[in-house]
């Protein structure tokens, strides 16, 4: 299964991959979103570690239960050949109504398929009150003209 665009990556294919990563995770379908990933794909999540697309398909089962009206936006911070650096920030809330903003890096690398072997994802959590909150587009895919990070000042 091919996953375009292909590495090696330029600014623009590098963009292309990120935003579609962004819209995948902004779906919160835990299979749709393991489907990117090789069956045999590492990653690092904080200090949890997980290996392979169904513990993948799993561990986002449960992120998304306890990350309630989560909205990613996502923006490249660095790429070469097969690898791309992206840093990010998402809104949810707990099941008591507690809004958190959560920051961090993702390093990726990739197959000669476009699917990512190893994910690498360092983040922190900022409590927001709800009135504090940048994400405000429906639920899904954010919308072309809705602000990045940097317009944010994020």
């Amino acid at each position: 299964m091919s996953r375009p665009p292909l590495p090696p990556f330029n600014a623009e294919t590098a963009a292309q991959k990120a935003r579609l990563a962004e819209d995948a995770w902004n779906t919160r379908d835990p299979a749709r979103v393991a489907l990117a990933y090789t069956v045999d794909s590492q990653w690092r999540n904080r200090a949890e570690f997980v290996q392979g697309r169904e513990a993948i398909e799993a561990f986002l089962t449960r992120k998304w239960q306890r990350e309630l009206d989560y909205r990613l936006i996502k923006e490249v911070w660095a790429f070469h050949e097969n690898r791309i650096a992206v840093r990010f920030a998402y809104e949810c809330h707990d099941d008591s109504g507690n809004w958190y903003r959560s920051y961090g890096n993702e390093n990726w690398e990739f197959d000669n398929e476009g699917l990512m072997r190893r994910r690498i994802a360092s983040i922190n959590d900022l409590p927001i009150k709800e009135s504090e909150r940048k994400f405000h587009w429906p639920l899904g895919r954010r919308p072309d003209d809705h602000p990045s990070l940097s317009d944010l000042g994020l």
